[in-house]
């Protein structure tokens, strides 16, 4: 009793297309959260994620032979 016991969330990392149209609401309803200083959620791949107020925002670029990328990222510390 008394036992402290910590549970961890497995590693994941998973890629999910959107239509376009899906793309742009869920796009907007992240500027509009970020803007209004508000906790963004977001359903992916089934999994309901919480993004914090405290997240950082970067923007990569990526290419390579036949292929460029860019990214929106968001991260932040689990707590």
């Amino acid at each position: 009793m008394g036992e402290d016991v910590k549970v961890t969330k497995a590693e994941r990392d998973v890629e999910k297309g959107y239509p376009k149209a899906e793309f742009i609401s869920k796009l907007r309803r992240l500027a509009d959260a970020i803007e209004s200083d508000r906790r963004f959620d977001i359903q992916i791949a089934g999994e309901r994620i919480y993004v914090p107020t405290r997240a950082e925002f970067t923007i990569e670029h990526e290419r390579s032979d036949d292929e460029e990328e860019v990214e929106f990222q968001i991260k932040w510390k689990r707590e």
